[in-house]
């Protein structure tokens, strides 16, 4: 019987398997495939770290290069998508620490690295044409109040909430133990909670959203660079 634990089931894993083998074999469908699947979540990771929206970009470009280049370095001991992530988020973290030098997330005091708001671009009308300002509204006050939590609780709640991970999978990617995660999502919410869900709800929102033009071009973009196009 599987464990409850467990990150993907047998038919996900297998599935899995068999992109991987045909990305190997250079089967441009198969690397799509995998880019698109992966794209909104590594875009998430970087973006919570880097709290800039080109940069997060660089990051998950340079994460598939680097990944579609070594994929023979990948042995399904865990999702692929989790390793993808844990790819994004050093090359992130690696930035960050040129910036910021001796930067560890496990060693984050409670409210360190307090962020200064950034906007964020909203989506134009051609984009998504049914969106309403209020909708737009929502989506700005939750992104500027994530932006603004430090950034040990910052990256649990990117993963727990934003990208919908379990807390077995969230406590592999950040190397913490299941109570940390826990903990850590439980202060999060509380720094939240005055600013934002008091105004719209314990609702899930879709924020950082990783669709439409910017997949397609970041998805030709690292095509391109491996040379399928």
């Amino acid at each position: 019987m599987q464990s409850a634990s467990t990150p993907k089931t047998a038919p996900a894993a297998a599935g899995e398997a068999e992109l991987v083998k045909r990305a190997l074999a250079r089967d441009e469908a198969a690397v799509r495939a995998i880019i698109k699947a992966n794209n909104r979540r590594l875009y998430r990771l970087a973006r919570g770290i880097l709290r800039n929206d080109s940069e997060a970009e660089d990051v998950v470009q340079e994460t598939y290069v680097r990944a579609f280049t070594h994929l023979t370095d990948f042995r399904g001991e865990s999702s692929l998508s989790t390793w993808l992530s844990r790819i994004a988020m050093n090359e992130a973290l690696g930035r960050l620490r040129r910036e910021r030098v001796g930067v560890e997330i496990s060693s984050l005091p409670q409210g360190a690295l307090e962020a200064q708001i950034i906007q964020f671009p909203l989506m134009s009308t051609a984009d998504d044409p049914e969106k309403s300002m209020a909708q737009r509204e929502i989506h700005r006050v939750v992104e500027a109040a994530i932006d603004e939590l430090p950034e040990a609780f910052r990256l649990v709640f990117i993963a727990r909430v934003v990208e919908g991970m379990n807390v077995e999978e969230t406590a592999e990617l950040l190397d913490l133990k299941p109570e940390t995660v826990k903990t850590r999502l439980h202060r999060a919410r509380a720094m939240l909670r005055d600013n934002v869900e008091k105004k719209i709800g314990p609702v899930v929102m879709e924020v950082f959203p990783f669709a439409g033009r910017r997949c397609d071009r970041l998805t030709e973009a690292v095509l391109q660079r491996l040379g399928y196009i």
